[in-house]
């Protein structure tokens, strides 16, 4: 069984069980959280939201927070002595699936 399910407006395809990597949310650790914007669900029966499924829920787990590979942002004009370098590192949330109710 698995579901599409929207999280910070972008879609994730879950399972029962799954490691998720998601953008950042504001949660603590072993936070347990409720996703009722499913857009499918696929088990026995297939059934297809308009644009969300009524009643159906997906619960997670926050299992840690990570951050993600450091990004170097260069910028250069040539010719005119500018260069400017910059990092970055996304911030990241693991969240384990752990049930999907329909």
């Amino acid at each position: 069984m698995y579901a599409l399910v929207e999280i910070k407006g972008k879609q994730y395809k879950v399972e029962k069980g799954s490691l998720l990597k998601v953008d950042f949310l504001s949660a603590d650790p072993n936070t347990k959280l409720d996703f009722d914007k499913v857009l499918f669900v696929s088990g026995d029966k297939t059934i297809v939201g308009t644009p969300y499924v009524p009643g159906a829920k997906v619960s997670a787990v926050v299992e840690s927070h990570i951050k993600g590979k450091k990004i170097i942002v260069f910028k250069y004009i040539p010719k005119k002595d500018h260069r400017r370098k910059n990092g970055h590192r996304q911030k990241y949330s693991l969240l384990k699936i752990e049930d999907i109710a329909v």
